[in-house]
Order: C-alpha cells, then sequence, then structure tokens
C-alpha cells in the first residue's frame, strides 16, 4: 500500500525523499516471453543484463536516481531479472501490476469473471492486490502501482482491465499509470471509465499525454484532475521534439507544471523490433535524452528550474505516495 513515508523498490522500502529524481515511465526490458521459452538463442540473458546495468548506470551519471517500470502482463514483466539488474546498479527501480492489451484479456481471463460464461469474481483484482501486499511471483519485490492500457476501442476486454484497476485501486489506494492514445483522445475516456468505478483521478497518470500538442485536450485531462504524462521523448516519429518541448512549456507557464511526468518511455531492451532498427528510427529513444538534450531546450523555451524540480522530483513523490 502507498505510504507517506516510503515507496516500495526492487530493492525494498525506500524513504521517499530518497526517490529523489524519477523518471516516471519507463522500462528495462519489454520482451515476449514464450519466444524466449521456445527459442532461447534468441534471448542472451547474461549479455542483456549487461546491457541493462549499463545503460542504468549513464542515466544514474546523469542525475536521475529513480525509474518507474509499468512492464506488466502483457510487456514481459520478469521481476526476478529485474532484480538481477538492480543488484548492479545504484538506481531505484519501482515496478507496477496490471495488464497491457489493446483488445482482449489473455485467455486465462476469459471464461470465468465477470460477464463469463463461468462468471464469478474478478481474479485480476485479487492478483493485482496480492503483488502490491504480499510480492511479485514469490519474491519479497512489492509493485507500487497499477497499469493498464485504452490504445483505441474501448474493447469488452480492455474495460474489463480498466475496471479492475480501479477495484484494486480503492481496495489498496495504489495509484493508477494508463496507456493511452492522444490522437484518439483515449486518455478522456480512461478517465471516465476510472470514475465510473469510483477510483481518484489525481492519483491518476494519463500516459503517452506528450505525444500531442493539442493543449484543449491536455487542459482538459487535468481540469479532470489527472497527471498528464509527457513521457515519450526521444520519440520523435510520433511527434517532434519542438512541438514536445513547446507545449510542456506552455503549460508550465500556465501553471501546470504540478500535472506533468516527463520521461521517455525508453527500455534497455525491446524485441518488438529486429537488432538495430530502434536506435535507426528513433536515435533520440534513449534514457538519458532528457537531461541531455530536453531539459536544456526546456530551460530555453523559459520553464524555469524550481518547474522542474515539480515534474521530476515533487510529483512523483506526491503520485507515488497519495493515498
Amino acid at each position: 500500500m502507498p505510504s507517506t513515508e516510503w515507496v516500495e523498490t526492487v530493492r525494498g522500502r525506500v524513504p521517499v525523499a530518497e526517490l529523489k529524481t524519477v523518471l516516471m515511465h519507463e522500462h528495462v526490458f519489454v520482451t515476449t516471453p514464450e519466444i524466449q521459452l521456445n527459442y532461447p538463442h534468441l534471448w542472451q540473458e547474461d549479455e542483456r543484463i549487461a546491457e541493462a546495468v549499463s545503460k542504468l548506470t549513464a542515466l544514474k551519471q546523469v542525475g536521475v536516481d529513480t525509474i518507474a517500470d509499468p512492464t506488466v502482463i502483457g510487456l514481459g514483466r520478469d521481476v526476478a531479472r529485474i532484480a538481477k539488474v538492480n543488484a548492479l546498479v545504484d538506481i531505484n527501480i519501482i515496478v507496477a501490476t496490471g495488464i497491457y492489451t489493446y483488445g482482449d484479456v489473455p485467455h486465462f481471463f476469459q471464461y470465468h469473471g465477470p460477464g463469463t460464461l463461468l462468471g464469478g469474481d474478478e481474479q485480476m483484482v485479487s492478483m493485482f492486490v496480492q503483488d502490491l501486499t504480499e510480492g511479485i511471483a514469490g519474491t519479497q519485490v512489492k509493485a507500487a502501482f497499477l497499469k493498464c492500457a485504452l490504445e483505441g476501442d474501448l474493447t469488452p476486454g480492455v474495460e474489463r482491465v480498466l475496471r479492475a484497476v480501479a477495484e484494486t485501486h480503492k481496495r489498496t489506494g495504489a495509484p493508477i499509470t494508463v496507456h493511452t492514445n492522444p490522437a484518439r483522445r483515449t486518455g478522456l475516456l480512461a478517465q471516465q471509465v476510472l470514475m465510473e468505478e469510483g477510483a481518484d483521478l489525481g492519483a491518476v497518470v494519463i500516459g503517452h499525454s506528450g505525444d500531442t500538442a493539442d493543449l484543449d485536450y491536455l487542459q482538459e485531462l487535468i481540469d479532470n484532475g489527472s497527471y498528464v504524462g509527457m513521457d515519450r521523448f526521444g520519440l520523435d516519429i510520433l511527434l517532434p521534439e519542438d512541438k514536445r518541448v513547446a507545449t510542456v512549456a506552455t503549460l508550465a507557464e500556465r501553471g501546470l507544471s504540478e500535472r506533468m511526468m516527463l520521461s521517455h518511455d525508453a527500455s534497455c531492451h525491446i524485441d518488438w523490433f529486429p537488432p538495430g532498427v530502434r536506435e535507426q528510427i528513433a536515435p533520440n529513444w534513449h534514457y538519458t535524452h532528457i537531461h541531455g538534450t530536453v531539459l536544456p531546450a526546456l530551460r530555453q523555451a523559459g520553464v524555469t528550474d524550481q518547474q522542474i524540480d515539480v515534474m521530476l522530483i515533487d510529483n512523483p513523490r506526491r503520485y507515488l505516495t497519495a493515498i
């Protein structure tokens, strides 16, 4: 459960003051476990761990102390592997629970639970609560926040996950991050579903909001009470960086730095692309881009150091410890 004094990390409870500078949406590994299991020659464990340690060490060296990793079921979450990495690098890694799907729930859930053939209680809720309160996969590592996705249509499967996440939030106080698609304004729909279930929208990050320069849309999300995730810096193919910077600067000028989170949505390794393709199509999509390039650009655009600290330090603390 969230506390005003500490936050759960891979290495155990950490006093909130020790989180310091936080990137609120970064992945360590995004993988397809069934591919690894059945085609092991496509995964080099030692190489991938060494690569992750190197990249996270570089991130620590530029001044980042903590990352929140929203890798959940559907993205290849493996906290034992993350723990191996974290044992070799001095950075706080905060992990999530939830399910990432754009369409249906995994087959495991399809025939039992609310509205299914066999009916019954929603098993997702008990699973998520276990991850938050007891530990993940038999480890001592506890999740500290919830993750779900609303990329396009509100399918029955996606809606079921959102409502399970909202119920878990009500039972535990754990905050929520939602992957959204601002081009389709799905953040507003996610807010509607979560609000219908009684979730506190002030404990919600509408992820990937930085993929749009639509200030009216962003203002509406904020007016509804949520944080907006300006969390894909480096993915210029979705929105050029100058527009991302200008959008953050405009919202900061409006006095809204307290409602924004900064991050990249990057990873040490993602198996969705063949080797080298990610680096070719998105060369700036890496952990240190914000500190190396984005923060100077924000300052040039009029964002103050105090506002930057609010987005990187104060907001993550408030989000992760709100009850």
